[in-house]
């Protein structure tokens, strides 16, 4: 098995049992993760991202399976499970994930998934109505990204 699909491995399995620290050890110092809810975060910023994810999680579930790594890139299939926002609406989603390697560690990570359908399970009938337009979108990322400014003012 190829190191890099072994350190992919080893992210999603930390993120399995919400171990931040787990997960920042596979990220390189110059990380860039991107996924349609933050946006693009660097390095400590990306860091926090899923140090707040895995501090505010109740209920969460994860898996991850196809997992491919080369020396240069690597991609994996995962979902996630669990109740958002105060109405703790259930949602499932799923994350279609590609990596980019430096030094033995993940210097990129881009998550791909459906907002529109993540915004219907999350945000109830203004997400089934309104959850693909631009207007909604931002939202999205406007909300997310307050919650991390949030948390980073709290660190």
């Amino acid at each position: 098995m190829h190191p890099h699909t072994q350190l992919i491995q080893k992210f999603y399995t930390a993120f399995q049992t919400l171990d931040a620290h787990g997960m920042s050890a596979c990220y390189h110092p110059n990380i860039v993760f991107t996924d349609p809810a933050f946006g693009r975060l660097e390095g400590d910023r990306a860091r926090a991202m899923w140090a707040m994810l895995c501090g505010r999680a109740t209920d969460l579930k994860i898996t991850f399976d196809h997992v491919q790594a080369d020396d240069r890139t690597g991609s994996a299939h995962w979902e996630a499970w669990y109740s958002f926002g105060k109405e703790r609406r259930k949602v499932h989603n799923v994350i279609e994930a590609s990596f980019t390697f430096q030094d033995g560690l993940i210097v990129e990570h881009t998550d791909r998934f459906d907002a529109w359908r993540w915004s219907r399970m999350a945000l109830g009938p203004v997400g089934v109505l309104l959850g693909w337009t631009p207007f909604v979108q931002a939202g999205i990322r406007k909300n997310a990204l307050a919650g991390l400014e949030k948390f980073l003012a709290k660190q």
